[in-house]
């Protein structure tokens, strides 16, 4: 694990995921190096705009992640913004929404992850050019606003009102 993060910090995104590779034969339902391999091969396909590795393969190993490790919210955050990056708003937002939950249940403040959440899902929504106006696109847009707005500490209705105050 530690060669593989030093391969990663160097930006040796392809070595790091070989390295994930071969810890999973030893131990196929260790969840980290699952995770670190979507990890690697997600920055591949970001950073250095490598596109050798499919995304749905890409997405099966952060599902096999969260599936062995199911209370994990980091590994459901990345997901989520991996599942952005490539065009799946609804998919992004379902996990987000999941991530939420879980965060509940456990007391554990997620609101800046949410925050920026809500910035990201705009700019994919700009990316696909659906417009804002457009009726599918309207129940992710309230979805971010919800969570802008709980990210600066207001609960919606009273964002509302004092925005609606003169």
């Amino acid at each position: 694990m530690q060669k593989a993060a030093i391969a990663m910090s160097e930006g040796n995104f392809l070595e790091a995921m070989n390295i994930f590779e071969e810890a999973q034969k030893s131990n196929p339902e260790d969840a980290t190096t699952h995770y670190g391999w979507a990890e690697a091969a997600f920055m591949r396909l970001s950073i250095d705009m490598e596109d050798d590795v499919p995304a749905g393969k890409i997405m099966q190993a952060y599902k096999k992640a969260m599936q062995y490790d199911e209370e994990n919210l980091e590994y459901v955050a990345s997901f989520a913004n991996f599942c952005l990056d490539c065009g799946r708003i609804p998919m992004a937002i379902k996990e987000y929404q999941r991530l939420e939950k879980m965060a509940d249940l456990e007391e554990i403040p997620v609101e800046d992850t949410l925050f920026d959440a809500s910035r990201l899902i705009v700019e994919a929504i700009e990316r696909v050019g659906q417009g804002r106006d457009n009726p599918m696109i309207q129940p992710w847009l309230k979805q971010a606003l919800t969570w802008a707005v709980g990210g600066l500490g207001f609960e919606p209705e009273d964002a509302s009102k004092m925005l609606m105050e003169e």
